[in-house]
């Protein structure tokens, strides 16, 4: 049979008959799986720029595609001189390996010796660096060497009292394409386990941190391995022994969630996870060699998934921690993707990348130095969300966002 090939014309009008559809341009644009491609496609014209910066779209398609994984830091709390080290996922697909091969990861920035990463996310690492005796905090974007670190205010001090000890939180926001960081200061009666909150925070073009709220709350799990989670306008701390703490940011009070049954924190083997309805909060816990997950919503704990890793280590075949018939070295967790879509696990000196949605089990990274331990933790490095896109100087209410 005799196929006709469309002449030019035809075919030129056949693509413009898509191409003028706003609904169906959107439909192919939202399957084009990178924010690079989606930048590019801003350029074609201003009619796809104002479809694609806007955030209804942009909040379908992270959905659909969320920030990729690129690496990940490994920094050590206890050996403030140990390197830090950046460790690229393997493989990954041609255009995050372009973005790569042309990005330094590197977090020598001149600032003398870095001691430990405080915060990353989005991009953008917060770093405590030693300028001669004097300790600072900066923040650096790996992405974007050429703009410097610009240096974070002197964090508040806390008044040191003989029956009190602290700790602290950090957190980096962007709100609207600017950072700006809260900072939770908490101290705890160590006779009574009383604690008092002290919220800061401190925005885009302030020289000094403000007082947002301060607060007396029921006993705080102050152990360094249990990270503290902003979503929304709440903070998830883990209480003691058995309660999360929730700060309310804008309520400027707290209220306790109850860990579902059986959980504690005292094992050290459970960690919260950012979901995407910002009312709700991921649990994720190690048992063994199975890895259990809930979903918070309303009052109540829901189990939504359970992972067995027995065959994932099987295949593995780790033999400083897998014996003939038992399990030789603690399995702890060590960092949990936004919506559990990954968990990077320690067992030994191996740290291993669990991809949640693939149900595959990856060996990543190897401790060789002993002093490491326990005392290291990972930090995650993902695209940057949303893309900067190009600004129309004619029509300010559709700038970049």
């Amino acid at each position: 049979m005799e196929v006709k090939s469309q002449s030019p014309l035809a075919a030129s009008a056949a693509v413009s008959k898509v191409l003028d559809d706003d609904d169906l341009l959107l439909e192919i644009i939202v399957r084009v799986t990178f924010p690079t491609s989606l930048v590019r496609a801003a350029l074609v014209c201003k009619r796809w720029l104002w479809h694609i910066s806007d955030p209804k779209f942009l909040s379908r398609f992270c959905k659909l595609h969320p920030p990729r994984l690129l690496g990940f830091y490994v920094n050590n709390a206890a050996l403030p001189r140990y390197p830090l080290c950046f460790i690229p996922m393997q493989p990954q697909t041609p255009e995050l390996t372009a973005v790569m091969r042309h990005t330094s990861f590197s977090l020598d920035t001149g600032q003398k010796a870095v001691a430990y990463i405080r915060d990353c996310r989005n991009g953008r690492i917060c770093i405590m660096f030693c300028e001669g005796t004097e300790v600072k905090h900066g923040v650096y974007n790996p992405l974007f060497p050429e703009r410097g670190m610009s240096i974070i205010p002197p964090f508040p001090c806390y008044q040191r009292k003989d029956d009190y000890y602290s700790w602290s939180h950090l957190f980096s926001i962007n709100e609207g394409g600017d950072l700006y960081f809260l900072y939770v200061l908490v101290e705890s009666n160590k006779e009574t386990g009383k604690s008092v909150v002290h919220v800061y925070t401190l925005r885009p073009g302030d020289g000094v941190w403000h007082i947002h709220f301060t607060l007396a709350t029921d006993p705080l799990f102050d152990h360094w391995d249990k990270k503290a989670m902003l979503i929304d306008n709440k903070i998830y701390m883990p209480g003691f022994p058995s309660d999360i703490v929730v700060l309310d940011l804008v309520a400027s009070s707290s209220s306790t969630i109850r860990l579902p049954p059986g959980v504690d924190y005292g094992d050290r083997d459970n960690m919260l996870s950012r979901s995407d309805d910002a009312s709700g909060v991921y649990l994720i816990q190690t048992k063994e060699l199975q890895l259990r997950i809930w979903l918070h919503e309303g009052d109540h704990w829901l189990m939504v998934d359970t992972i067995s890793l027995v065959d994932m280590f099987a295949n593995l075949r780790i033999s400083d921690c897998m014996g003939k018939e038992e399990q030789t070295a603690v399995l702890r967790i060590k960092r949990v993707g936004d919506n559990v879509e990954f968990v990077f696990l320690q067992m030994g000196r191996h740290i291993l990348y669990l991809d949640i949605k693939c149900r595959t089990l990856h060996k990543v990274y190897e401790l060789t130095d002993k002093g490491l331990g326990f005392y290291f933790d990972i930090y995650p490095f993902k695209m940057i969300w949303p893309p900067t896109f190009p600004l129309l100087k004619d029509d300010p209410s559709r700038n970049a966002i």
